[in-house]
């Protein structure tokens, strides 16, 4: 566990929160951006407010108003009359800045692919479909330049991933405090030993490459190719992981697993013990690696 963790009074009560009611974000593009999502998306134009600007002395009138995303979810936009839109806001094709994004639920596979028709069919750009670990989803833009994504939920979410999550956040933020001053945490393989490593596995043999797969479907398919190849052993380990060990070490190839390489570039998320030589879109290879 993270000892370095702000301790929580006993006095503060358990809440829950109920779901989003809305992302906002500002618009320089106002007939656009309602085009986009009332016309073109279809959802509902179900509140706006037009305002004075108040508080800073700076502050510009504005308009703020709110879209129907489901579920009683909103998505609204702030559009400040007579300003421009910053160098700094500025929309930029960078991994970075599209982390910041809206990501709407739909129930299934066929709604994701009725999502796709239309978003074709009106003529926005699709950016691209991709299945993730437990989500498939569609990208595209809107005429700021936000990312958009429609996803659909392949699985819920069960006590494994929890703890898992748990595992990697405690392994993440340890390795962050122990860098040294002005440095960062730069490899997610160091994330992995970290988690294997915490374990505290005892079958796990010294000389041998091992890695941990979290027993769920997304990866079963690593599991079951491992059981079938020679000199590898699988077995069951603590907290919902399965164990794969190589001698001396292990190899796989990913489409003969047929994973997509979102999940394929995860599939170490349970720990990993040993060394790693090639990690790219066709190969994994870990070798052994002698451990105190």
């Amino acid at each position: 566990m993270n000892t370095n963790a702000m301790p929580i009074p006993v006095e503060v009560p358990t809440l829950q929160l109920h779901g989003v009611h809305h992302t906002a974000r500002p618009t320089w593009k106002l007939a656009e951006t309602v085009h986009f999502y009332r016309d073109l998306l279809g959802l509902p134009l179900v509140h706006a407010i037009s305002a004075k600007g108040w508080g800073p002395d700076d502050h510009a009138d504005f308009l703020h108003f709110f879209f129907d995303s489901g579920s009683h979810s909103t998505i609204a936009f702030f559009y400040y009359l007579g300003t421009e839109r910053p160098q700094w806001l500025e929309p930029r094709e960078h991994y970075q800045q599209r982390a910041t994004h809206t990501a709407w639920r739909v129930r299934d596979e066929q709604e994701l692919l009725q999502w796709r028709r239309r978003v074709e069919a009106v003529g926005i750009p699709l950016r691209y479909q991709i299945r993730h670990e437990v989500i498939e989803s569609i990208y595209f833009n809107d005429p700021n330049g936000y990312p958009i994504e429609i996803t659909w939920q392949l699985r819920p979410f069960d006590p494994r991933d929890g703890t898992d999550a748990q595992r990697t956040l405690e392994a993440a933020i340890a390795l962050e405090a122990a860098q040294n001053e002005g440095t960062r945490l730069a490899s997610i393989e160091q994330v992995w030993r970290a988690k294997a490593e915490a374990l505290g596995d005892p079958g796990a043999s010294k000389r041998r490459a091992s890695i941990y797969v979290l027993d769920v479907p997304e990866f079963s398919a690593l599991v079951e190719a491992a059981r079938g190849k020679s000199g590898y052993a699988v077995s069951q380990a603590h907290d919902g992981y399965v164990r794969i060990d190589g001698d001396p070490g292990i190899s796989f190839q990913r489409k003969e697993l047929g994973f997509k390489p979102a999940v394929w570039y995860g599939a170490l998320t349970g720990g990993l013990l040993g060394r790693i030589e090639r990690f790219d879109m066709d190969a994994l290879v870990v070798a052994a690696e002698e451990r105190a």
